[in-house]
């Protein structure tokens, strides 16, 4: 990384810069594709900086963050920066057909933004499904000096607050994540060519290491769920510990399993990788890690034996803190949790479980006291191999108990409302969002969107005014799994919740009849945010956000075979006030504007 500081003066055709003195933090990141070992086997992956997974980019927010990406891989990819709001830079978002064209190989390409907000993001392809290769790594933005900090919930001991806030300076990404035997083209060609979805992992690795288990069938027996022993009507889990292909979960749909491969959902191969170890002093009292999700199917709940985590942070911004000993990690969200190292020094298992119903699936790493070890004996758990509590004394987050430090409420009324269904289209692995499955061929665009706003089909696209408020209302089908729905540019106000299908024609209406299933008080606010569990009649989720950031901006499913079928909408915003791109911001080997308005 290299930090320059001067004084930098570029004009837009919109924007008028003025000379500013300002700090730019420049990262160059250069993307090849090569054979790599990851959890005891070899398959191409996605390295950057000839990393996996990707290094971390720290900066300090305020900053003026250039970010150079060469493309030394046979295929065209982009880079998102998710949470990062892009406020008067939609051309740095990232998403091919909408804000730019695709980094073809061989081209370079500058991503130009603002570090506005502080705490922890992703960075992460947009392209096809390229996240299931490998291509992701963590960005922490150091709050800025002003920032109040929640850490006076914890304790308002002074030498215990200046060690909570020494423990945050020295915090440290947790990427979890599953890895799969075969490459994302692989899996997507599987998915046509069989009709079933991919929902089934190999591994789940943290910080990129892990390794390939296969429990025995009768453990597999033991902690399949009530439900699916239901659905299976006297079959098993796979050896994978994974839901095989049934019409309920593929919704009905044709398919041919004699087109999958062994490893798709079966076929399970131990092999051994490494496993990550967090090495701690207890001299330090506290430790603190910021979670990320970037799995491509698997929700993970996170625990670490024997060590309650005060969650602090949510997606990049703070909340009053709460205690608890085990957290559901939905894909694309991010937690800061703080430790306290008060436990006799020994190692003590890091435990990541898939809560989805599709697999059976876990992971682990080691938390490692830097001491003669006093702790023989082996850690208790506080989570199942499933990711349920142990017993009723185990405390799993609850959601519903996050409040924003410091609060804000939103508008209290609103301009527009969309309600958008979702649902299963044609097949297993198509999805829709609002009215229509949005097709991968709208990143194959020849204008982005961002330039010409006629040039994706009106169908894909949801239209809003500058400043206006609006509503988004998600309706979910019976037997859903949870989607974590991530919008990119600014944050949204999570404003209600519930079960059974969405019949009222907006907030205000349903205000009326179910009160109780609102917030507008204290509301969670957020970038992902996972739709409730739908399984018994269906779930809504309503959510809020002010148009504030003209351009095109995606909103989808995180789930990644979810984007990549379809469970995309794009969010025409602020169509009466749209940006006009400088000349230079698509074309290789030139810069978009370096100083960003203050």
């Amino acid at each position: 990384m290299r930090v320059s500081y001067g004084k930098l003066i570029l004009a837009s055709l919109f924007l008028s810069f003025r000379w500013a003195q300002c700090r730019v933090v420049e990262y160059n990141l250069t993307l090849t594709w090569e054979d790599l070992e990851v959890a005891g086997v070899t398959r191409k992956t996605i390295l950057i900086n000839e990393q996996f997974p990707g290094p971390l980019l720290r900066m300090k927010q305020g900053d003026n963050v250039e970010i150079m990406v060469t493309n030394n891989m046979p295929f065209s990819t982009t880079v998102h920066f998710h949470g990062i709001r892009q406020q008067g830079t939609p051309w740095s978002d990232g998403v091919p057909g909408l804000t730019q064209l695709p980094i073809e190989p061989g081209d370079q390409f500058l991503y130009a933004w603002n570090a506005d907000d502080y705490g922890t993001y992703i960075y992460h392809s947009h392209e096809a499904a390229l996240i299931d290769d490998g291509f992701y790594g963590a960005i922490y933005i150091e709050p800025a000096d002003n920032i109040e900090k929640p850490f006076s919930f914890i304790t308002t001991d002074e030498a215990e607050l200046e060690l909570l806030r020494k423990a945050e300076q020295n915090t440290q990404p947790v990427i979890l994540s599953d890895w799969r035997r075969f490459t994302s083209d692989e899996i997507l060609s599987i998915e046509e060519i069989s009709g079933v979805e991919s929902y089934c992992a190999s591994s789940i690795l943290v910080n990129g290491k892990g390794s390939m288990y296969c429990p025995p069938q009768q453990q597999i027996n033991e902690l399949t769920r009530p439900e699916l022993k239901v659905l299976l009507k006297g079959r098993n889990m796979s050896d994978m510990g994974c839901l095989p292909p049934i019409p309920a979960r593929l919704g009905f749909f044709p398919f041919d399993t004699s087109n999958i491969p062994q490893g798709y959902y079966q076929g399970c191969t131990p092999a051994a990788g490494e496993t990550e170890v967090f090495w701690i002093n207890p001299a330090w009292r506290y430790v603190s890690y910021d979670l990320i999700n970037i799995a491509g199917s698997s929700s993970l709940v996170f625990s670490v034996d024997e060590h309650p985590l005060h969650i602090y942070a949510v997606d990049g911004r703070y909340v009053e803190p709460v205690l608890v000993d085990a957290l559901t990690v939905h894909i694309g969200t991010r937690y800061s949790v703080m430790a306290k190292l008060d436990q006799p020094a020994g190692n003590y298992t890091v435990r990541v479980a898939n809560s989805y119903a599709n697999q059976i699936i876990n992971g682990t790493a080691i938390l490692s006291y830097q001491a003669p070890i006093e702790k023989n004996s082996v850690s208790k758990p506080y989570i199942t191999e499933i990711g349920t509590a142990v017993s009723q004394e185990t405390s799993i987050l609850n959601e519903n108990n996050l409040v924003p430090f410091p609060p804000v409420p939103p508008a209290l009324d609103v301009d527009r409302t969309y309600i958008l269904n979702i649902h299963m289209y044609n097949a297993s692995y198509r999805w829709v969002l609002g009215n229509d499955s949005y097709p991968l061929s709208i990143e194959e665009l020849s204008t982005p969107v961002l330039y010409n706003i006629s040039s994706i089909p009106v169908q894909y696209t949801l239209s809003t005014l500058n400043d206006t408020w609006i509503d988004l209302i998600f309706n979910i089908e019976t037997g859903e799994p949870q989607h974590p729905l991530h919008k990119h540019s600014n944050r949204f106000f999570v404003i209600g919740e519930g079960s059974g299908p969405w019949t009222y024609s907006s907030v205000a209406e349903a205000m009326e009849q179910i009160p109780e299933s609102f917030n507008f008080v204290n509301p969670q606010i957020r970038d992902t945010y996972a739709t409730p569990n739908s399984r018994a009649g269906g779930s809504w989720l309503a959510i809020r956000y002010h148009v504030e950031n003209p351009g095109p901006f995606l909103l989808h499913c995180h789930v990644i075979m979810h984007q990549a079928g379809g469970l995309d909408l794009a969010l025409l915003d602020g169509i009466d006030a749209w940006p006009t791109v400088p000349e230079d911001v698509n074309l290789p080997y030139l810069r978009p504007p370096a100083v960003l308005p203050s």
